[in-house]
């Protein structure tokens, strides 16, 4: 049976001095929650049913070994269940906190399917690790031994930076180069912070810092920088670039002013967090506060849009979708969290195009599904006459994003691509025709999940360890 949590309360002297009072309550606080936490942590693996088939683990990009960990937990064994967790997963607290476990884990969950309401998998998953972090269980990146190779990696998104850490514990010399002036890519600046904590990011920064990767920021490749430099510096590279490029919205008035792309107002709101100074924020440019705002696309980007106005002080928020609520791309839990927080969701509605510069409304098209389109999904097709103005100050292109045009950005023909411009590279090991160039992410997968790209990073770099002892067993010969 799960150790209830027990209340326990402190008098303080009306003359012990104001901040330490304070901190008595915040430290007693912390220890109630500390107790309630436990329980609830280990009440919710105690319902794991330890069933023969772990359809939770099979459904996890990282096959991460949930129902072992969960069953330490609920056996109060939170230390074990941590190094358990972390075995598989390079950053089990970000996971736990930005995974969309209702449609992984969660979601195939035995008891779930039964209708008895899942185990709250990703939260016992970030509540053990954020324990270790804590009590000091997590501990330094220390190499038995190190190596004289060095593999260089193109940014620090959670594809990068998992495949340092697996390369640095295996004491390779690994550099990290990134355009941006954090680590952490979309992580540090494209996820809310009420989604994903700042510190959370930046202590598994700081972790690799110490462990002894080398960051060179502010560093954009092929402008600072060039790919062959980098290439001839090391003996392996690896591009984890991610995908930056935002798809365009077309239609009349689609360059007024208050058109914003998704990443920008993002980026934007992520660096007040940080203390940073903002103008495109202060002027208004980025800034929601008292304004009518209409945030276009259907996926988890739109969502931490919609959410984030919510939290500036928005007049209004609407999201527009061009299909409806079941065909809709981002993660349910999301769409129903931002309801909650009073946004509207106007299914079934595309931009036609947009009214005023300032933009003053956005020209709303109705439309309807018909036959499925390439992918098995049904395709949207306007309703004639079905058309409104939806009024709007404040307009967010979250339509997704595209890779960049790396060959011609870097001046590299023979790196090849897709049809779609990510990177040819096998989907085992990473590897692209050039050798000693590997590739993960959403770079090769095109925009996709934190856990694809952390399963990317570490599964390249366990080949990138194959390709180095090969090449040193033939220079040994």
């Amino acid at each position: 049976m799960a150790k209830q949590p027990m209340l326990k309360f402190v008098t303080v002297d009306r003359d012990m001095p104001e901040k330490r009072a304070a901190r008595v309550r915040r430290e007693d606080f912390k220890e109630i929650y500390a107790e309630y936490a436990d329980a609830k942590a280990e009440e919710q693996a105690g319902r794991c049913s330890q069933c023969g088939v772990p359809y939770c683990q099979s459904h996890c990009p990282l096959h991460n070994n949930i129902p072992d960990w969960l069953r330490l937990t609920a056996e109060g064994r939170l230390q074990e269940a941590y190094e358990l967790s972390q075995a598989t997963n390079t950053f089990p607290e970000i996971c736990g906190r930005i995974c969309p476990q209702d449609r992984l884990c969660e979601g195939n969950c035995v008891i779930e399917q039964s209708g008895h309401g899942t185990v709250t998998i990703g939260a016992v998953e970030k509540y053990i690790t954020d324990t270790a972090w804590d009590e000091g269980w997590v501990k330094p990146i220390q190499p038995s031994r190190e190596r004289v190779e060095s593999v260089g990696i193109i940014g620090a998104g959670p594809g990068g930076l998992a495949a340092a850490d697996v390369l640095r514990r295996a004491g390779v010399q690994v550099t990290v180069y990134d355009r941006y002036d954090r680590g952490g890519g979309l992580m540090t600046y494209g996820i809310p912070g009420f989604k994903l904590e700042k510190d959370v990011v930046m202590r598994r920064i700081e972790q690799l810092e110490q462990g002894g990767v080398e960051f060179v920021l502010n560093c954009d490749v092929g402008k600072d920088i060039g790919f062959d430099e980098i290439r001839n510096k090391h003996n392996a590279l690896m591009i984890a670039t991610g995908v930056y490029k935002s798809r365009d919205l077309p239609g009349p008035g689609a360059g007024a002013e208050g058109i914003v792309r998704a990443i920008d107002y993002l980026t934007a709101s992520n660096r007040l967090s940080f203390g940073d100074s903002v103008p495109e924020y202060d002027s208004g440019e980025l800034n929601a506060e008292g304004k009518q705002v209409v945030v276009i696309g259907g996926g988890d980007t739109a969502m931490d849009c919609v959410r984030t106005a919510i939290r500036q002080g928005a007049k209004s928020v609407k999201c527009l979708y061009r299909r409806d609520r079941e065909n809709m791309p981002g993660s349910q839990r999301e769409v129903q969290n931002a309801e909650e927080e009073g946004v509207e969701f106007q299914w079934l509605s595309a931009p036609k195009g947009f009214a005023g510069d300032p933009v003053s409304a956005v020209k709303v098209q109705q439309m309807r599904l018909g036959q499925p389109d390439a992918t098995g999904r049904q395709s949207p097709e306007p309703i004639e006459g079905a058309e409104h103005d939806e009024p709007a100050d404040l307009v967010i292109k979250a339509l997704g994003f595209e890779p960049e045009d790396l060959p011609t950005l870097w001046n590299q023909k023979e790196l090849e691509v897709t049809r779609w411009g990510t990177i040819k590279a096998e989907f085992t090991t990473g590897r692209t025709a050039m050798d000693g160039v590997f590739a993960v992410g959403d770079i090769v997968r095109g925009a996709s999940l934190v856990v694809w790209a952390i399963r990317d990073g570490r599964d390249a770099a366990a080949a990138i360890l194959d390709y180095l002892n090969a090449a040193q067993s033939v220079a040994a010969e």
